[in-house]
Formats: structure tokens, C-alpha cells, sequence
């Protein structure tokens, strides 16, 4: 049997970091979710999250005609059929996302056709959603009476807002790239057949930059997103930067007009 995850690294030009690309690899259910692909996910995610080499993690689906449709809904009349059952199912569901979410590296969904409910629901916990003109995107879970839980809404209402995420719960529609670029489900909408090539050169252009200010960044952006007040602690972090070596590092390429050579230390 076919790995339900598979996890592949590219080495970025300047030496020893590395872009990691996550594929859900159930092509021959549009890469509908499981049980053992969202623990896989988990697991994947958290030791990608471990790993200080890792610059950059790209998620996609495998094949152009879906990232994921969601949920296997085979699956729901055993191993969600009740409650206490669904409620087991959720903790691997909320473990998977969780490990998405507190990644501490950039994430970058890369989208190709149908994103739909789970799928769309594990792409809203990446930090940027890259897709295809062709993609379709929508949460019609009221249509087999599903409620969507905290974590998940949070995710949702954090990048559309209340009113826009209740609109997509409530109506329950598939919308094109177009309206999902305008809620602000995406970051960026490109040709069908340039969404993973795209993708890979956003990543490698992360993956240039220093990679401990990309994290710092990311961690602040958390931070700040959560609304709590700062620390004296946490406002002072911004300036370690400043003691690192990649500091030191991108001063002397800059005045050297030479291009940085970051280590992430």
C-alpha cells in the first residue's frame, strides 16, 4: 500500500536548508482524507516542525484534479458514527491541524482543483494558499449535518472574518478561485498548469532568506494575531536578531553586493 503521506526535500541552492513538500497521496479518492492520513499528517508535521533544516514546508495533493474533497465519508458509518466516536476521530483531526498551525517553519498550501471542506479546512491553517484558476473551494458540511468544530472555525474566521465564514457554513456553496481570492481564502491565484512550479519558487525564495527571522516572524504574527498584551520579554525578542550570525552574515553581503549564505544560527 502506497504511503497516504509522502514527505520529499529539495535542497535550496545556498547549502544546508531545505524545502520539504508534503503530498497527500490518495489520488484515487481525489486524496479524500482518512484516518490514517490525518494522523500521518500529524506526525509529518511534527517532525518536519522538530527539524531546524527545514526553510520552507509546501502541502499539496497528488495529481492536478484535487487537493483534497475533505473528509472520506466511507469512513463515517464506522469510524464516525456516533459522538464518543467522532469525538476520537476529531482529536486526530485537531492533532493534524494543530502540528500544521504551530509548524514553526513557513507552510504554503499549493492548491490544484477541489479544496473542499477538510481539505480546505487543513490549507486555512497554512501560513499562504497558493491555486490553481480552475480550483474550487467550500465547507457544505450542513449538507450531511456535520458541525464544524472550534479549532477549525477559529482558522476559518481568522483568515475571512465572522460574517464571510458563517456565509460559507451557512450557504454551504463551491465557489471558484476568483471569490475565493476576494474572501481572502488565498493568497494568490496563478495558471492551472504553474500552481506547483509557482509554488516551489515561492518556497525557494523563502527558504533564501534568513531562516530564524522567517520563524521569528511567523511567531510574532501569531502573537499579535491572538490580541493578547505583549510581555517586556516578548517586545524585546525582535532585537536577538541582531546577535545572530545570519545578522552578521546579511550585513556583509549586502555592502559586499554578494548574496547571502544564511545557516540559521
Amino acid at each position: 500500500m502506497a504511503d497516504v503521506v509522502v514527505v520529499e526535500r529539495l535542497v535550496v541552492a545556498q547549502g544546508a536548508g531545505h524545502v520539504a513538500t508534503v503530498t497527500l497521496n490518495r489520488p484515487e479518492k481525489l486524496n479524500a482524507l482518512n484516518a490514517a492520513m490525518w494522523k500521518a499528517v500529524g506526525d509529518t508535521f511534527e517532525e518536519l516542525g522538530a527539524d531546524m533544516t527545514v526553510r520552507c514546508v509546501v502541502l499539496r495533493g497528488a495529481g492536478e484534479r484535487a487537493f483534497s474533497p475533505g473528509a472520506d465519508i466511507a469512513e463515517f458509518q464506522t469510524a464516525r458514527a456516533d459522538g464518543a466516536q467522532a469525538a476520537r476521530y476529531g482529536a486526530l483531526m485537531h492533532r493534524a491541524m494543530g502540528a500544521i498551525g504551530d509548524c514553526p517553519h513557513p507552510t504554503l498550501a499549493a492548491i490544484c482543483g477541489v479544496c473542499v471542506g477538510g481539505g480546505l479546512e487543513l490549507a486555512a491553517m497554512c501560513d499562504l494558499r497558493l491555486c490553481g484558476e480552475s480550483s474550487r473551494f467550500g465547507v457544505p458540511i450542513n449538507r450531511i449535518g456535520v458541525v464544524m468544530a472550534y479549532p477549525e472555525m477559529a482558522a476559518l474566521i481568522a483568515l475571512v472574518g465572522r460574517a464571510t465564514a458563517l456565509e460559507i457554513l451557512f450557504e454551504g456553496r463551491v465557489f471558484d478561485a476568483a471569490e475565493a481570492r476576494a474572501k481572502g481564502l488565498v493568497t494568490r491565484v496563478v495558471a492551472d498548469d504553474r500552481v506547483f512550479a509557482e509554488a516551489q519558487a515561492a518556497a525557494a525564495r523563502i527558504a533564501e532568506g534568513a531562516p530564524l527571522v522567517n520563524r521569528w516572524h511567523k511567531k510574532f504574527a501569531g502573537r499579535l494575531t491572538a490580541g493578547a498584551t505583549l510581555t517586556a520579554a516578548e517586545a524585546a525578542e525582535g532585537f536577538a536578531a541582531f546577535d545572530t550570525a545570519d545578522y552578521r552574515e546579511g550585513v556583509r553581503a549586502f555592502l559586499a553586493k554578494e548574496k547571502p549564505r544564511f545557516e540559521g544560527r
